[in-house]
């Protein structure tokens, strides 16, 4: 996948809503692979359901979506399931972490149906985010800040051309919002992806491309 196009797209909830001067609802706009965007939106004004609809949890929009020259209200559920394990990673608002299992088993759930890192490769990430000692701890104990950090990894165990971040450090200091920074450029950079950030005002501290205001 090398293009995320959005044509015209709306909320179907905001269909009512006067003009806000959105610089993506209801404008002609493309994400590219490769790329790093920010997307800064103040609370309401959909940046979880923009993430919602590109990842094809949801389709209450007005308008057309694309990957490539394919329409996302095309595709079957065996063409997401494919998407979703090989071109699309997410780091969902809410986490979607099992708060019974330990953080190295949260990210193994995931690693398990990619086969894409290895065990070692998983506890350097975990030691490099500062989460060295928290890897054998239930995730539901961990505080929300180390919780966002083992979805982070968690994300990076797959193949993507596109990762997706809803408010991905928003429970951060400045250290391990840059530490966890680097690490996701690091590895959007070696595969050559794009990265779809979306804020209401402390993103992480990456360079980005194009910044829009949702």
């Amino acid at each position: 996948m090398d293009a995320i196009y959005l044509k015209k797209v709306l909320p179907e909830i905001f269909l009512k809503r006067e003009n806000s001067g959105s610089e993506i609802w209801l404008q002609d706009v493309c994400f590219f692979k490769g790329e790093m965007v920010l997307v800064k939106a103040a609370s309401g004004a959909g940046k979880s359901s923009l993430c919602s609809y590109i990842y094809g949890y949801r389709q209450d929009f007005w308008g057309s979506m694309f990957f490539d020259d394919k329409d996302l209200r095309s595709l079957e559920r065996r063409d997401w399931e494919h998407i979703r394990r090989t071109s699309l990673s997410y780091v969902f608002q809410d986490l979607r972490l099992f708060a019974e299992l330990t953080a190295f088993e949260n990210v193994e759930v995931k690693n398990s149906l990619t086969g894409f890192r290895s065990a070692e490769w998983i506890r350097d990430c975990f030691l490099r985010v500062g989460l060295g000692d928290k890897i054998e701890e239930k995730a539901g104990r961990l505080s929300l800040g180390q919780q966002q950090r083992v979805a982070l990894v968690r994300a990076l165990c797959q193949p993507f051309d596109f990762l997706l971040l809803d408010e991905p450090v928003s429970h951060l200091d400045n250290e391990n919002n840059r530490i966890c920074s680097e690490v996701l450029t690091e590895e959007a950079r070696r595969l050559g992806a794009g990265v779809l950030v979306t804020s209401i005002g402390y993103e992480p501290k990456m360079k980005y491309d194009k910044v829009f205001r949702l």
